[in-house]
């Protein structure tokens, strides 16, 4: 039990403090293009521990897995949220102009 919630709090605070960050330093249209692009990073570093923490398949507590699903969940429901010219703004260069744009 003591396992699982070191787990949460861990995820928990990998998750709460770049998003906190990324509120106060990007521009409010990219925040939910880059937490859901930061939460993708956390589910994929999950699948890499939990290949790597071989845990018995009848686990009753919350296991590795359990946290990559949910960072993929939420990761994908913050780019549905998300605009496409917003996830555009932040996969390009934010000081230059962007090609095809008219002044």
């Amino acid at each position: 039990m003591a396992e699982g919630i070191a787990m949460v709090t861990l995820f928990s605070l990998l998750t709460a403090l770049p998003a906190v960050l990324a509120l106060h330093m990007l521009e409010p249209q990219i925040v939910l293009p880059a937490f859901s692009v930061l939460l993708f990073i956390e589910a994929a570093l999950a699948v890499i521990a939990a290949r790597l923490i071989h845990i018995p398949d009848n686990a009753e507590d919350i296991t590795l897995w359990d946290f990559a699903g949910g960072f993929t969940l939420i990761g994908c429901a913050a780019a549905v949220l998300g605009e496409p010219d917003q996830a555009a703004l932040f996969l390009t260069e934010q000081g230059g102009p962007r090609a095809g744009s008219q002044p």
